[in-house]
């Protein structure tokens, strides 16, 4: 028997999930500051002028302030040396105000990126992306865990609940989304292959796939051919495609050919709309169970 596309294809609205995830840790804010005197506290470094990263820091920062946490921004020039930057985070590691830590990427050229990031304090380490939250997230010790990948976690725990024994295949071994969204599916039981741009027959290995997350960074890449039918697909790019005829810019479309996959698969992720949204919900996520865990208290019920 041929299996048949579903008929009806599934949007899942992260937009919709992030805004009550956010809603739910402002709920639990009050109750961290009545047993510690004090709120949960972010703080994001911004090195540079880079127009798109003040945008995201500025949002960060307006969403820190609407779930109850304290926001702490800090703005170096983008002639700051490295020895500047260290500096910086290491006073941040210190404050006792501060839970959490983000050092906006990308930094500017001259910089060591790696070697920022090796300075914030793992458990101040609220975007995961130190070698030590890296290595608790692979050894399933508890830890910080990447922001977006966790949220493609949540989509997919809401859409189809217990994923043990479900078939995934990730495409796309970035350290900020393939590699940790691998270790998360391996953490609910999924059997997991990793792929990427130079896997040999790429689209028979997606096609038997459950669960397709796409984080490759190439525009519209996996096709409705290569998923299986009845499939869940997590779209975490985001390109922006040249623009059309009479278009002052392109669209913004995801690493997902979405027209031709929601034919086909279960349920699927907007471009935009989908993923992204999740980013900063689980940073909030992040930076209150950070607080939580540094003031000796067991971390919030559903987080």
């Amino acid at each position: 028997m041929i299996a048949q596309a579903p008929a009806t294809t599934h949007r899942i609205d992260g937009k919709a999930f992030a805004a009550e995830l956010r809603a739910r840790i402002a709920d639990a804010v009050p109750a961290f500051v009545a047993a510690t005197g004090r709120a949960p506290g972010l703080a994001v470094v911004l090195v540079g002028d880079d127009p798109a990263s003040a945008v995201y820091v500025g949002s960060k920062g307006k969403a820190t302030l609407a779930a109850g946490m304290e926001s702490f921004e800090h703005r170096l020039p983008a002639t700051a040396t490295q020895d500047e930057v260290q500096d910086l985070l290491a006073r941040l590691n210190a404050d006792p105000a501060v839970d959490g830590i983000l050092l906006q990427l990308p930094l500017p050229a001259h910089l060591d990126e790696q070697a920022a990031v090796a300075t914030i304090d793992p458990d101040k380490d609220v975007d995961g992306l130190t070698p030590v939250s890296a290595g608790r997230l692979a050894l399933g010790i508890a830890g910080m865990v990447p922001c977006t990948p966790y949220g493609c976690l949540l989509l997919l725990q809401h859409r189809i609940g217990d994923l043990s024994g479900k078939d995934a295949v990730v495409v796309g071994r970035s350290i900020l989304v393939g590699k940790p969204m691998a270790a998360l599916l391996l953490g609910a039981d999924c059997t997991v292959t990793m792929a990427h741009s130079r896997t040999q027959g790429l689209p028979d290995i997606v096609r038997r796939a459950d669960i397709v997350v796409a984080a490759v960074g190439r525009a519209e890449m996996v096709k409705g051919s290569w998923i299986k039918p009845g499939a869940v697909v997590i779209d975490v790019g985001i390109n922006r495609l040249p623009p059309a005829a009479g278009e002052a810019k392109g669209r913004l479309v995801g690493d997902v050919d979405y027209a031709a996959v929601s034919a086909v698969a279960d349920a699927i992720t907007p471009v935009p709309g989908g993923v992204g949204p999740m980013t900063i919900a689980c940073l909030l996520r992040n930076t209150l169970v950070a607080a939580h865990r540094r003031a000796g208290l067991t971390d919030p019920e559903g987080f």
